[in-house]
């Protein structure tokens, strides 16, 4: 009998193992950067095979007007940034694989960055998975709704806490004068109206005296 395939005994080694989950990737989706700064790209992931030597983290870029993918950045145990292109000495590692961490800097961005970058992180033999994309949209000043909102909500939210403060301490002292007062009413009228029953009485006691 004629030994089995060993295409067909690998195959049934795969199925005897089961699934296997793929890599995943994280990125942001969106990104909003300001003129001149610089810009973390974050892009982390999850591989159910523990980060080795031949793991790769490849970064693309695609500009707005959908041009080709352009290669800018390699990972492999080293960095390799880009020797060319619109990222020369632009782009630096700034991730761990051993933290799952594949993220990279991208500095002093300009509206010619504006595009999606692609993150590719490939961990052998796992090296089927989702891609991670970021598009990047660079703004020339920094708009109202990112800090003056932000400030302005916090200053609303202290003022309206301060005068509610303050609305509570005067109706208190109001509700205190008012205590006082109804209670200076009371006396008024307890006193008057024992200072009337003694009148009364000393017109009595002097006719009963008269009589006898």
């Amino acid at each position: 009998m004629a030994p089995p395939a060993p295409a067909a005994a690998w195959g049934f080694f795969l199925l005897a193992l089961g699934p296997v989950a793929a890599m995943e990737t994280f990125t942001s989706g969106t990104l909003e950067a300001l003129n001149g700064t610089d810009v973390r790209l974050k892009c982390t992931f999850r591989s159910p095979v523990p980060a080795g030597p031949k793991l790769t983290v490849s970064w693309y870029f695609q500009s707005e007007l959908k041009e080709p993918l352009e290669a800018v950045f390699y990972y492999n145990l080293e960095a390799y940034p880009s020797k060319s292109g619109r990222f020369l000495g632009r782009i630096t590692w700034d991730g761990n694989v051993h933290k799952d961490d594949a993220s990279v800097m991208l500095h002093n961005v300009s509206p010619k960055d504006n595009g999606t970058f692609q993150c590719h992180v490939k961990n052998p033999p796992d090296v089927d998975g989702d891609i991670g994309e970021i598009r990047l949209s660079i703004v020339l000043k920094r708009s109202f709704s990112e800090v003056h909102i932000l400030f302005l909500t916090i200053g609303i939210s202290c003022a309206a806490m301060v005068i509610l403060v303050v609305v509570v301490v005067i109706w208190r002292h109001w509700r205190r004068t008012q205590q006082d007062k109804t209670r200076e009413v009371g006396r008024s009228e307890q006193l008057k109206l024992k200072e009337g029953g003694e009148e009364k009485e000393t017109p009595l006691s002097g006719q009963g005296t008269c009589r006898s």
